[in-house]
């Protein structure tokens, strides 16, 4: 067992994590190749985290694969990513049933290659009935065309008759996110030392914990997921409370 595993709650562990997995690029040019290189190296660290997760129990692990900005990168880097997606997805197939791994995406993935939707699609449904944990990429996502997208589909609900506007809450609108099988994050990661959001589940993480750490995402193991949830375990989380309140609550 991971000495640090040891030092975790298990009783007090995310149900859900969410990881921007960032620094490919700079991975790759440190060692004197193009980003690409970056990319193809980080699939251990994907692997990582997610057995991670599920060691310590986490349900739910998040991973930012692509955003919608990142169509805007250079033709060869996206063409690259689309292949590494489909060909990852294939290979990992018979581990993702080994290890009870449910495939789940997000994101406007209409936009995808028409070969990567079918495999995406067919490896979703290879793997719906795994239960150990649900593994969603976040592909062709971005949280504010997500919400504007939750908007005009209530709104047009609004204007059939199959929602009273006064009715409209939190709930309705979760209903109408891509996320609406997901629960809140409670842990976002970010790799690479950037400390910023960058479009992602920005509705979802409203009362998430947020986690910086310098380690480049190929860089990136379990002990490193397990410091992230020792950080996590050591943080009081209030929700708006009061810690007087948060002591007292049952």
């Amino acid at each position: 067992m991971d000495e640090k595993l040891r030092g975790i709650n298990l009783n007090n562990v995310p149900r859900h994590i969410a990881i921007i997995m960032d620094g490919n690029g700079r991975w790759a040019k440190k060692q004197g190749m193009q980003r690409v290189f970056g990319h193809r190296n980080a699939l251990t660290a994907v692997r990582q985290a997610v057995e991670a997760s599920a060691d310590i129990g986490t349900k739910f692990i998040t991973l930012y694969a692509f955003s919608t900005e990142n169509w805007n990168r250079p033709k060869l880097e996206v063409d690259a990513l689309m292949s590494l997606l489909i060909n990852s997805l294939r290979k990992e197939l018979p581990d993702f049933h080994k290890n009870g791994i449910k495939v789940n995406s997000i994101g406007a993935t209409e936009k995808l290659p028409k070969k990567a939707q079918r495999v995406l699609q067919e490896v979703i449904h290879e793997t719906r009935n795994n239960s150990t944990i649900t593994l969603t990429f976040a592909l062709s996502y971005g949280s504010r065309e997500e919400i504007v997208n939750a908007i005009k589909n209530i709104s047009k609900k609004v204007v059939n008759n199959e929602i009273d506007v006064k009715k409209i809450d939190e709930k309705i609108i979760n209903n109408h996110l891509y996320t609406f099988n997901l629960p809140d994050v409670d842990l976002m990661i970010r790799t690479s030392g950037e400390q910023r959001i960058s479009n992602f589940l920005l509705w979802q993480m409203a009362y998430a914990e947020l986690y910086f750490t310098d380690v480049l995402w190929p860089d990136f193991r379990k002990e490193h997921l397990f410091d992230a949830i020792i950080n996590y375990q050591n943080r009081e989380r209030r929700f708006g409370k009061t810690s007087e309140q948060i002591g007292t609550d049952v």
